[in-house]
């Protein structure tokens, strides 16, 4: 049985697993199980789109403790539900997006991509009543 969380913290979850995502698409058929013995120096070796992917993956990770924790205080601070909802899964929407643009080398649009998730970090952090 799955448990009763809000629709927030499955896109909490959602967001911890979108680095492993990156990851997987800049190591897909190009990573062996030799490689498996020194994971960073093969990101290191990377070029082009899989130099990016791998590269958001790290982002993905920096970015992640801010989400979570103004999930948490939009929760505590009694937030409408509604609006914790909605900006989370706003926020997935956007680093998917993000991702997406990262990968493909569009670094203007990425950057506003992301700074647009950033707003909509504080927004939760300020959605309490």
């Amino acid at each position: 049985m799955l448990p009763s969380l809000t629709w927030a913290y499955w896109c909490v979850l959602i967001a911890a697993l979108l680095p492993y995502a990156s990851s997987y698409i800049a190591k897909a058929g190009a990573f062996s199980l030799n490689d498996n013995e020194r994971p960073r120096e093969w990101g290191g070796r990377q070029s082009g789109w899989r130099a990016r992917a791998y590269a958001s993956q790290a982002n993905g990770f920096e970015g992640l403790p801010f989400f979570i924790g103004a999930v948490i205080i939009a929760h505590q601070l009694g937030a409408a539900q509604h609006d914790i909802d909605l900006l989370a899964a706003a926020f997935v929407v956007l680093r998917v997006f993000y991702i997406a643009l990262y990968i493909a080398g569009i670094g203007a649009a990425r950057s506003a991509v992301w700074a647009l998730a950033f707003l909509v970090n504080i927004a939760l952090l300020f959605a309490g009543r």
